[in-house]
């Protein structure tokens, strides 16, 4: 059974006079940063692994 919009709406004012508008503001840019740099992360390990497999064998030594 999922909780109605109610029920949710309750939960997000509780939380809000909990943590405050602010500090919820600055979670949500901390957490938006860190899926960015995760995807920025592997994004960048796959170009580097598709390099590596274009290389000539006796160059990826180097």
């Amino acid at each position: 059974m999922a909780p109605s919009i109610w029920q949710l709406l309750i939960v997000l004012v509780i939380i809000v006079l909990i943590f405050g508008t602010k500090r919820l503001r600055n979670i949500g840019s901390d957490l938006g940063s860190a899926v960015k740099g995760f995807k920025k992360s592997s994004t960048d390990d796959e170009i580097d692994q598709s390099a590596k497999k274009e290389l000539p064998e006796d160059r990826k030594d180097n």
